[in-house]
């Protein structure tokens, strides 16, 4: 083709439409003449090649010049600028990424154009392609994510706040981009139905919300004192635990507390914030002991505590044993936490233990009543030091 035989009016958005069908033709659907047209000018089966090709096949160079004469002959005829081109038109690298998401499961690639066609209605998105995720993206932050799990499922994950999972709606795994906690299962382009929509537009709604405002961050109350307190602990499972016939059998079980303690032996929990296994005790052993400083403050509403082992917001203030499986690797990996929360404590118990020379001690069985491991017949005491 020449430069003449381009439209009187050329669209640059039909042009990239005409290159991405040039390159899903040679791609996906094995058409000889489109992969005629993209050998020359490369052996590659891209959109930049598509582009390219389309580009050369109108007379011009390359597609940034073609694209140039369009913006050229548009100034000239005193349109108004264009709005930018949607979702739907991806750039070269970001369809090239998405190509190879899908190279072994094209029959899947209708499911992501499906949620991308229903982008524009949301409001501003961007598109952003890394190797093996799409991710959704407003003026604010990432509200959705579309992956190629399997070779017969797509996930699209969602960001969604105060929502449990049920139905088709499930617990987001393996979808590792900002905070997207929940997921659809599509099999087809048809399951992007009324009900998958209108999840994607609440996530999108949720996404361009104002922030709430931030309440003003209360001063902490005066020092009562310094709290020494000891978890003893009885009744230990034994090394060998196995949850059920199909669940993981672990071998070599063991119980720590939970805390930031970097001045005692611990083990790293992965995935688990910085927080660490401190003082691990084999679950085979005859008893095991902790013993941990707890700062208490006046509250609002009655003692609060704080401190490198204390877990937990105002109405939820807790000291926490960790369960895991200690592979030899160094680190402790959780399968269960048992919770000693301060809510349940006497306050008079409290106020007498931070007398001098006393201490707040808890005593747990170490088993539930299955003989698994857990924490049972948990009671508060205070004592004499030693």
């Amino acid at each position: 083709m020449s430069l003449a035989q381009l439209p009187d009016r050329p669209d640059i958005d039909q042009l990239r439409r005409q290159a991405r069908e040039l390159q899903r033709a040679a791609a996906l659907d094995g058409d000889a003449g489109a992969r005629r047209r993209l050998r020359a000018v490369s052996d590659k089966v891209t959109l930049s090649t598509a582009q390219l090709a389309l580009a050369r096949e109108y007379g011009f160079p390359s597609w940034r010049a073609l694209a140039d004469e369009v913006e050229r002959r548009r100034t000239r005829r005193g349109e108004p600028q264009p709005d930018p081109p949607g979702p739907d038109f991806l750039t070269a690298d970001a369809e090239e990424l998405i190509n190879g998401q899908y190279a072994d499961r094209p029959q899947l690639r209708p499911v992501l154009d499906a949620v991308l066609a229903a982008l524009p209605a949301l409001g501003p998105v961007t598109v952003q392609a890394r190797k093996t995720i799409v991710s959704l993206v407003s003026p604010r932050r990432t509200f959705a994510a579309v992956q190629a799990t399997t070779k017969s499922r797509v996930d699209l994950g969602l960001r969604l706040a105060d929502v449990e999972p049920a139905g088709r709606l499930l617990e987001a795994k393996n979808i590792n981009v900002g905070a997207v906690n929940l997921r659809f299962a599509l099999t087809g382009p048809g399951e992007v139905d009324g009900e998958v929509l209108g999840w994607l537009r609440r996530a999108y709604d949720e996404s361009v919300a104002p922030p709430a405002p931030r309440r003003p961050a209360r001063r902490p109350g005066p020092v009562l004192g310094t709290l020494t307190v000891v978890i003893e602990g009885s009744d230990l499972p034994g090394l060998a635990w196995c949850p059920g016939p199909d669940g993981p059998a672990y071998r070599n079980v063991h119980v720590a507390l939970h805390g930031h303690g970097p001045d005692r032996s611990y083990l790293p929990m992965p995935g688990r914030g910085g927080w660490l296994a401190i003082e691990p005790v084999p679950a085979d052993a005859p008893s095991a002991r902790w013993e941990m400083p707890v700062t208490v403050r006046q509250g609002d509403a009655g003692p609060d505590f704080g401190g490198p082992f204390v877990r937990g917001d105002r109405t939820d203030r807790h000291l926490a044993l960790a369960w895991g499986d200690v592979p030899g690797d160094g680190t402790l990996r959780l399968f269960r936490a048992c919770k000693f929360g301060f809510a349940q404590v006497d306050p008079g118990l409290v106020e007498d233990a931070l007398r001098p020379g006393r201490r707040l001690v808890a005593r747990v069985r170490l088993t539930d009543a299955r003989g698994n491991p857990g924490c049972a017949g948990l009671a508060w005491s205070v004592e004499r030091a030693p």
